[in-house]
């Protein structure tokens, strides 16, 4: 299930308003350049910002997410109609032969359960034409990126259009061995409601993940360095033979 950030539509809807740098997304662009890839598979596309580019690029873009509420901002956005949107996630899909499958920022944490993990690599290897690509990110473990998740780092007050100001943080709630539960706030000035989404991420280590994707029937082609968060997550490229 996904968060209610994602969920609510209170929360969908002000989500990118929020996260307004997605610079993280152009390292994801070169890899599409890179690989000449024409048809890309984005999984957990969220609000769409990542397809929206493709499809802006001339690309063949589908985005697939199981949070219907972060669809419907997706599809309400300027060039949408370019973009096949799935409601659901990687382990049903419809017959697919994409280029490219992504899962960008912590999709792949997300996905927490070692049955899910299994079935959505499998999902995305059935979605691939051969010699196809799934691309994706994790942070390293070791980093322990966690530690610097509270409210002090994280408090911003944001004026979103058409919602007004809204108070967010974050704090973590439960380290339990690779999972880490942290909890986001949200206080709307506007009527003084707050909202808060609870999320869950798995920090699987560098073998762990490659393992996996062997098992699968993936090649790992390489484990990169995040352009955007050097030397603390690693991103995965591995090939449909």
């Amino acid at each position: 299930m996904a968060d209610e950030g994602f969920t609510h539509p209170r929360l969908a809807a002000i989500y990118d308003a929020l996260d307004p740098d997605r610079s993280d997304l152009d390292a994801y662009l070169r890899i599409v350049e890179e690989f000449g890839a024409r048809e890309v598979l984005d999984v957990g596309c969220g609000t769409g910002v990542f397809a929206l580019l493709l499809a802006e690029r001339g690309i063949v873009a589908v985005g697939v997410d199981p949070a219907l509420a972060s669809l419907d901002v997706a599809r309400g956005k300027p060039g949408s109609e370019r973009v096949r949107w799935i409601h659901g996630d990687a382990r049903e899909l419809p017959p697919l032969r994409v280029d490219l499958v992504t899962m960008t920022a912590n999709v792949a944490q997300q996905i927490v359960g070692a049955d899910a993990w299994r079935e959505t690599l499998r999902g995305t290897y059935a979605a691939l034409r051969p010699g196809g690509r799934l691309v994706f990110e994790t942070r390293d473990p070791a980093r322990r990126a966690w530690e610097e998740w509270n409210r002090e780092t994280s408090y911003a007050l944001t004026d979103v259009p058409g919602a007004g100001v809204v108070e967010s943080w974050v704090e973590v709630t439960c380290v339990a061995g690779q999972l880490v539960t942290f909890r986001w706030t949200y206080v709307f000035a506007s009527d003084g409601r707050t909202l808060t989404s609870d999320s869950t991420l798995r920090f699987r280590e560098r073998a762990e993940i490659e393992a996996e994707l062997g098992a699968r029937g993936f090649v790992v082609e390489d484990v990169r360095d995040a352009p955007d968060r050097p030397g603390k997550e690693l991103v995965f490229v591995a090939r449909r033979p």
